[in-house]
């Protein structure tokens, strides 16, 4: 805290024990960063890195390394913390970036984020798009119990991609706080109101004066923003077009989705017609029954004396009576499945 001038709340965002969604903070003298697991603090002359030896962290700190010239040799701190320290000397050769120390560290990590999402992205639409079509082609539980378990992962994905989207939403919407994260500008100013010729080596590790470009920065327009404005923006347009393709895959769940129920309430019409069939052949029955039941009787009637042909009759109006009844049947049965489809 007394080292990078923040408050004890800050240091909550970037706890592991606590849950915060993706927040970057200027204060100050440091910009405080939660991106998933690229938890860390950002001063005019270092980076303060936490966990660095997760798998997903490895690359960034090796990026770090790379892109921001090493001044003074890296401290390592104690316990869970890593510091990257690298001083920005205007002398080194071959150095043609002239952004400040802070936005080119900020890129580093939004440029990290954004791959570490679009990866995820292109993994999850892998597997995703097969099993869908193979759902579609055979509806079983094994096949629906794997859709259910992407469409939780790309919910999943899309909730962490959207906040992340937010914020830098949250960013570009508002000027105070993109100025808030200019440290070097800041620092500057306050140099220039103190006039002090060693107001440049206020911090311990820093040896060097600040860039040429935040130098020329505080000369121009103090609310100027428009340097990290395309710096956030190219940056939104990739998360924009990850979150993009997890919500087409969304959709694609939600269409294989509504083709499956579609395709049960047909297998469910189909059941209830022939449940409707079996019904019908069960009433005709009945009726051959009946009659076979009151001519087979052991009782004497005198109205089938010298009247054989009543049987014949009997039988073949009956007959009619359930053809006519079971042709009605079905139809019904028919036309209810097209109302029901």
């Amino acid at each position: 805290m007394h080292r990078v001038q923040i408050h004890a709340r800050d240091l909550r965002i970037i706890d592991p024990n606590l849950s915060y969604p993706s927040t970057i903070l200027g204060r100050e003298r440091a910009i405080v960063l939660n991106l998933e697991h690229i938890k860390a603090i950002i001063t005019s002359d270092e980076v303060l890195l936490r966990d660095p030896s997760h798998e997903n962290v490895i690359p960034i700190v090796k990026e770090l390394e790379r892109r921001l010239p090493v001044g003074n040799q890296a401290h390592h701190g104690q316990g869970d913390g890593k510091e990257s320290s690298a001083a920005h000397n205007d002398a080194d050769d071959g150095e043609e970036d002239e952004s400040p120390f802070e936005f080119r560290a900020l890129e580093v990590f939004l440029e990290a984020i954004c791959s570490f999402l679009a990866a995820r992205t292109t993994e999850l639409e892998t597997a995703a798009y097969p099993t869908l079509d193979e759902l579609t082609s055979k509806i079983s539980s094994g096949n629906l119990d794997r859709v259910r378990k992407l469409k939780s992962a790309t919910t999943r994905l899309t909730a962490r991609v959207q906040k992340v989207r937010d914020e830098l939403v949250h960013l570009l919407d508002d000027d105070d706080d993109m100025a808030d994260l200019y440290l070097s500008r800041k620092l500057s100013c306050a140099c220039s109101m103190a006039s002090s010729p060693n107001c440049y080596l206020t911090s311990p590790t820093i040896g060097s004066k600040i860039s040429r470009a935040s130098v020329a920065t505080v000369r121009g327009d103090e609310n100027d923003v428009e340097q990290l404005e395309m710096l956030l923006e190219a940056y939104f347009i990739q998360i924009d077009s990850t979150l993009n393709k997890l919500t087409t895959l969304r959709e694609y769940v939600q269409d294989t989705d509504d083709y499956i129920s579609i395709q049960m309430d047909n297998r469910r019409n189909e059941l209830i017609q022939l449940e409707v069939v079996l019904g019908s052949g069960t009433v005709c029955s009945a009726f051959y029954s009946l009659v076979a039941g009151i001519f087979g009787m052991n009782i004497p009637y005198t109205w089938n004396d010298n009247h054989g042909y009543m049987f014949k009759w009997v039988c073949i109006v009956t007959g009619a009576i359930c053809v006519f009844s079971l042709v009605f049947i079905m139809s019904y049965a028919r036309f209810k499945g097209l109302m029901g489809s």
